[in-house]
């Protein structure tokens, strides 16, 4: 069964320097119907305007992927890390016992589009930790994150494994379910048409076969 989520039917939060659009239930967007799918509790489409962005704030007991699509993104942590994230850029925070964190961006001049991905990690109060990589997403799947950091992927703390992809066909174990977010352009998704910002849960399929248009970019959760 694949179920459809269309960009236009997510929350929006709209601020003088923020828009941001949520695929599942967040801050004052209130959705008891989206409250994320599986271990994917937020896929949040932020775009930030330039100077500005999330001043110092906690976390915890949540895998945090930052994945940049355009423009860059300065983060700064209570675990001394310090960064700017261009676009290819992946980051991931896990928030474990507890971190402070900030975002902005890194630009005075052009605005930074990047998506926020929390992940529910399979146990709490683990260890905070912090990881970034620079990927490609070609045809095929590219691993982005997994449980075992395998094939140079950041590591998720949860039985979850996170693919950047264009084209490619992506099967599918007994019991286990797909996210398939559209990042840019459009694509094919299993015979369905979806458009930047669309979204579609996946269930009961053997496999997801995705077909991407010229300048596509797709992302691909498969979860226990």
């Amino acid at each position: 069964m694949i179920t459809i989520r269309r960009a236009g039917e997510r929350g929006r939060t709209r601020l003088e320097w923020l828009d941001s659009r949520h695929t599942f239930a967040f801050g004052q967007y209130v959705d008891p119907e989206h409250m994320g799918f599986r271990s994917l509790r937020i896929l949040n489409d932020d775009r930030v305007a330039p100077g500005a962005g999330f001043p110092m704030h906690p976390h915890r007991d949540m895998e945090i992927v930052t994945y940049v699509l355009e423009g860059a993104l300065e983060h700064k942590d209570s675990m001394e890390n310090r960064s700017v994230l261009r676009a290819g850029q992946v980051q991931k925070m896990s928030a474990g016992r507890g971190v402070l964190h900030s975002e902005y961006n890194h630009s005075e001049a052009e605005p930074v589009h990047f998506l926020q991905i929390w992940i529910l990690p399979r146990e709490r109060g683990i260890a905070p930790d912090y990881e970034e990589r620079a990927f490609d997403a070609g045809d095929g799947l590219r691993l982005i994150g997994s449980p075992d950091g395998r094939d140079g992927s950041v590591t998720i703390h949860q039985d979850l494994f996170f693919y950047a992809v264009r084209s490619g066909t992506h099967a599918l174990g007994p019991a286990r379910g797909a996210w398939v977010h559209v990042a840019r352009g459009s694509a094919q998704i299993s015979g369905h048409a979806l458009e930047a910002g669309d979204g579609a849960a996946i269930e009961g399929e053997a496999e997801v076969r995705i077909e991407g248009g010229s300048g596509a970019e797709v992302l691909l959760f498969d979860m226990a």
